[in-house]
């Protein structure tokens, strides 16, 4: 990206940056982070994960590096900056914001994030229940809050309780497997119904309005979702709901 080539010639990266295996980079930010700490045992290597994930570890002396990959060809400056990140996180030093910029710009690429999405798709387990619960029927308040709040246009994805009933996480919208999953914590009885119709109108309108990615920011809620979510009738009254569960 244009942007990202002028922040990467403003910081005058070493010429050496480009010519070292990813095994010398993070050998070389260890000894930045840690110039008193022999260097251990250190290995690198890119696996074929779900995501865009990454992993450090250090047993028995060996230093293990796990890397999606996605970044198995991510440019040098990219790699060095993952490895202030993951090291930092290992050895509880703060990262410098110029390094965790430059690796959320990069994963925030179009074509990153194709590839991410294209990848999630076929290596990713879904586990999607069906929309049948014991005591309610989420295919049932979809089509009733499409219908009254999307003129009955949006095509229904698919739609399935959680495997436990998660207080964490109440409910999400997937877009790599188009599924909307609700916590089961709202198939019991006694749960309010207005609580259950927000969570589901909620995840809709992350089907409706995508994630905007612009430069290093990731916006989930956009100023068009905050604005839709304000249509839905008892809204704080929802909320209020939610904290009490």
């Amino acid at each position: 990206m244009p942007g990202e080539d002028r922040m990467i010639e403003s910081e005058s990266l070493p010429a050496l940056l480009f010519f070292e295996t990813p095994e010398q980079i993070y050998a070389r930010v260890f000894r930045a982070l840690r110039p008193r700490t022999p260097l251990p045992n250190l290995r690198v290597e890119f696996c074929q994960f779900a995501n865009a994930d990454s992993s450090i570890s250090l047993r028995d002396g060996c230093l293990r590096v796990r890397i999606s990959d996605l970044l198995a060809g991510a440019p040098a400056p990219v790699t060095e900056a993952l490895a202030f990140i993951l090291l930092g996180k290992l050895y509880r030093k703060p990262v410098p914001p110029m390094y965790a910029h430059r690796y959320r710009l990069y994963l925030n690429r179009r074509d990153m994030r194709r590839q991410a999405e294209l990848v999630r798709q076929i290596r990713g387990r879904k586990f999607i229940s069906g929309p049948a619960g014991q005591h309610h029927n989420l295919e049932e308040i979809f089509e009733r809050l499409n219908a009254q709040y999307f003129d009955g246009l949006m095509g229904r994805p698919q739609l399935g309780w959680s495997r436990w009933p998660a207080r964490g996480m109440l409910g999400h919208f997937d877009p790599s497997h188009n599924a909307i999953v609700i916590s089961r914590i709202f198939d019991r009885p006694g749960v309010p119904a207005l609580a259950l119709e927000y969570v589901v109108f909620h995840e809709m309108l992350h089907l409706r309005f995508p994630v905007n990615h612009s430069g290093a920011r990731r916006r989930v809620h956009t100023r068009e979702f905050r604005e839709a979510e304000k249509k839905f009738p008892r809204l704080q009254e929802a909320k209020e709901m939610l904290k009490r569960l």
